[in-house]
């Protein structure tokens, strides 16, 4: 008698949703802001490997390994996601538009 097997075939993919989730490392959600509706995916901190990114919210950059989210418009395309830090996304309402910086700080 063979062993129970307790993960599924490799293959049986049926592109849901759930699997986009599990493939990505994060469940998606859809949240209103500014009037428009934005598809939000959380990322843990394991599936964010390899890039860098910089945070919209407090300009500053998201190293790899490091759990995120990603946002973008619900009816733009894959140029327009932008990758936030958790508390940046929660407080992006209590942000002002423009990103202030003291005299001498750099403007990277």
């Amino acid at each position: 008698m063979s062993p129970r097997r307790n993960r599924p075939k490799a293959g049986g993919s049926s592109g849901s949703s759930d699997d986009e989730g599990r493939r990505y490392g994060g469940f998606q959600s859809t949240e209103s802001w500014r009037g428009e509706e934005w598809s939000v995916r959380h990322v843990a901190g394991a599936s964010a490997a390899g890039k860098t990114y910089r945070c919209p919210g407090c300009d500053q950059e998201i190293p790899s390994g490091v759990a995120h989210v990603v946002a973008w418009p619900q009816y733009a395309g894959v140029d327009d996601r932008r990758h936030w830090h958790k508390a940046c996304w929660n407080a992006k309402d209590r942000r002002t538009t423009k990103v202030q910086r003291s005299r001498n700080a750099p403007r990277f």
